[in-house]
């Protein structure tokens, strides 16, 4: 893939964190560093556009079948239970 040279500026704190990641050996150097950021967030954004399609199929299909007697947790639980299936 190619690589496109950026400049970034970052707090004091972000770069002592930065420099402590490196340190640690759990990154090779900065552009590292921040690669695994984006990464960490791709993976996030894309997590969270699977939960909200899960749950707007939820509701299509609570729409479709009427009232529960299930509570708002017991709903979550299967939301969650659910994702976790997906996720495996």
């Amino acid at each position: 893939m190619a690589m496109v040279k950026k400049s970034i500026t970052v707090t004091d704190q972000q770069d002592n964190w930065i420099k402590a990641q490196i340190e640690m050996g759990h990154y090779g150097n900065e552009s590292e560093v921040v690669r695994a950021l984006i990464r960490e967030r791709q993976v996030r954004e894309q997590e969270t556009t699977r939960e909200l399609e899960m749950i707007r199929a939820k509701l299509i299909q609570a729409e479709a079948n009427g009232f529960t007697d299930q509570t708002p947790a017991e709903i979550l639980k299967d939301i969650k239970r659910g994702l976790g299936r997906d996720a495996v």
